[in-house]
């Protein structure tokens, strides 16, 4: 049974590759002239992929059942992104409204990761904690995704340069990972019974 399910290498090589695909996507210009809510549909369906592949494919199902989740907890130091939100924002090009919204938010997210992975060998075995980071963490990350899709129907402009290479890879990878990897520690904690 062991040889039939992915293990870390296969899922990292496949994130790799995803990786290249959202840098090719990005530099090639082609993502900065789609227009909302595209952008906002491209993330909704790369999320929906991922949570659909975990629940589909049993032999990754497998895998995450198992995996430590301190490798997808600290996938979230990414959420630093939002000090370069606040100073892109300070530089005017960002607007306000996503910009502090989505900045703070982040750092702190990011900052709880941090602890929980550096401090925690195993995050299950303090589910309280993983638990509070992790419903923190989603709300956050669904009201960047709501504030953003507000943004940009209203004025666009706003927030154009998250749509432009390397910040790009915001929504085409980063996002939609974030999301995801909430999903999986609210499932695996209540897998694990705990907190209820």
């Amino acid at each position: 049974m062991k040889g039939s399910r992915p293990g870390s290498r296969q899922f990292l090589m496949g994130m790799g590759m995803w990786f290249i695909l959202a840098c090719v996507l990005g530099s090639s210009g082609r993502l900065a002239r789609i227009t909302p809510p595209l952008p906002q549909v491209l993330i909704g369906a790369i999320t929906l992929v991922l949570i659909m592949s975990a629940v589909f494919n049993r032999a990754l199902r497998v895998w995450l059942e198992q995996v430590n989740l301190r490798g997808f907890v600290a996938f979230h130091l990414t959420r630093f992104v939002g000090i370069v939100f606040l100073v892109m924002y300070s530089r005017g090009q960002l607007g306000g409204e996503f910009a502090l919204t989505a900045g703070w938010g982040d750092i702190i997210a990011a900052v709880g990761a941090l602890g929980i992975a550096l401090l925690l060998p195993d995050p299950l075995q303090q589910p309280r904690v993983l638990f509070l980071w992790n419903a923190f963490g989603l709300a956050d990350i669904l009201t960047v995704v709501v504030t953003a899709t507000r943004v940009a129907l209203r004025s666009p402009a706003d927030i154009a340069s998250l749509l432009q290479f390397p910040m790009s890879l915001v929504p085409t990878f980063v996002v939609p990972i974030v999301i995801a990897s909430h999903v999986l520690v609210f499932w695996r904690l209540r897998r694990a019974g705990t907190p209820s």
